[in-house]
């Protein structure tokens, strides 16, 4: 089961030092959800139930040729970004994602969480913007398929 929230960022944090990693990834299907993705030398089939903070994840792990053949059958296109992990207090991690290509200007953060509870008590610390883990437009499928949302305040 994964949890999380997802944010608009209102100012990017220092990021100088803070791991990151560069991620290719495209949908199969949008309903239900099926993703292929590639971070460096690894690539995934992730498949997603619905619903928003909470839903279930099951990820595969893919070889390059399957993840080539694959991408010949997308919707929409590829969303390119750069993840930074950036450590937050209790033990959280932001996961702060800088869109290129058709999405840029759009940043945003996502933590996931142990539980709702832990979900529900969050509070963001003053970087983070708008609460979007409800708006369905900005579901990374989502993005890939209608690429930015009209009201978008992608501030970097």
């Amino acid at each position: 089961m994964e949890i999380e929230r997802k944010f608009l960022v209102k100012t990017l944090p220092p990021l100088k030092g803070i791991p990151s990693k560069k991620l290719f990834q495209a949908y199969i299907s949008v309903m239900p959800v099926i993703r292929i993705r590639k971070a460096q030398d690894t690539f995934l089939l992730t498949i997603k139930s619905q619903g928003n903070i909470a839903r279930e994840e099951h990820e595969i792990s893919i070889n390059a040729s399957e993840f080539q053949s694959l991408l010949n059958k997308i919707e929409g296109h590829p969303i390119e970004k750069t993840r930074y992990y950036i450590p937050l207090e209790n033990g959280l991690t932001a996961e702060l994602d800088i869109f290129s290509n058709h999405l840029s200007p759009l940043t945003t953060v996502e933590v996931e969480f142990p539980s709702l509870d832990a979900a529900n008590a969050f509070i963001p610390p003053i970087w983070f913007g708008e609460d979007i883990s409800l708006d369905h437009r900005y579901k990374n499928n989502n993005l890939a398929i209608h690429g930015l949302p009209e009201k978008a305040s992608c501030k970097r």
